[in-house]
């Protein structure tokens, strides 16, 4: 496991001169969960944060009644519980592992001490801020405005763009449909929706991406799936 190669090329410290990689890499410590496994919870205090080695992670809300909403699903590389880090507050929501994963922590208390050495790492903290300022209002919108079919539409594009024509959704229909805010039985349906217009095709978590131009027009609500 070579931490400083790892480090290199996240999206956090991929612009850092090797000495600061390297310290990076001293502070940094592997933890594995099991899939199911809470890595934290709303309101705990935020000693420091996670970036995904292995598997994948979700951040999500829960209600008294025990209803989600998926913020995020993350995978390798990405980073997760740094919002709270940076403004030192506590954890604003939960994160449990949908696989079995290995991820790397970073304590507050030793990151904070580097970031007083080089400002490089509180810039490239504040892009990851925006972008997932940007992220979240995107999915407010997502949630408000777009029906289902185009918010699946654009996940699926969003995936993509990410890992290419075929890929594992790492979620069953269920946890997807938290993250987009309705049914299973409706996410079910628009895929088979999807499947007859040759769009996509899909069995079981693994998705391949027919027609990304006619799944662009779903997606932009050019082309309405009429009623599910």
């Amino acid at each position: 496991m070579d931490k400083k190669a790892f480090l290199a090329r996240t999206i956090l410290f991929k612009d850092l001169a090797s000495s600061y990689l390297e310290a990076l890499s001293r502070i940094t410590y592997p933890k594995r969960f099991q899939k199911g496994e809470f890595i934290f919870h709303e309101g705990e205090e935020a000693r420091g944060f996670y970036l995904v080695y292995e598997g994948q992670v979700k951040v999500f809300k829960q209600a008294p009644s025990g209803k989600e909403q998926i913020i995020h699903i993350l995978g390798p590389g990405e980073p997760f519980g740094e919002v709270a880090v940076f403004a030192g507050v506590d954890y604003p929501a939960n994160a449990s592992a949908l696989t079995d994963c290995v991820l790397f922590y970073l304590p507050r208390k030793e990151f904070v001490n580097l970031i007083r050495e080089e400002p490089a790492l509180a810039m490239n903290m504040l892009a990851v801020l925006s972008l997932r300022l940007r992220q979240f209002v995107s999915l407010v919108e997502a949630l408000s405005l777009k029906e289902v079919s185009e918010r699946l539409a654009s996940y699926l594009l969003y995936r993509r763009q990410r890992e290419g024509e075929e890929f594992d959704l790492g979620m069953n229909k269920g946890q997807l449909a938290s993250f987009l805010g309705t049914s299973a039985e409706t996410i079910s349906r628009i895929f088979g929706r999807f499947s007859k217009l040759g769009l996509v095709e899909s069995k079981g978590r693994r998705v391949k991406i027919i027609n990304h131009e006619g799944l662009s027009a779903v997606a932009a609500g050019l082309k309405p799936l009429g009623k599910l």
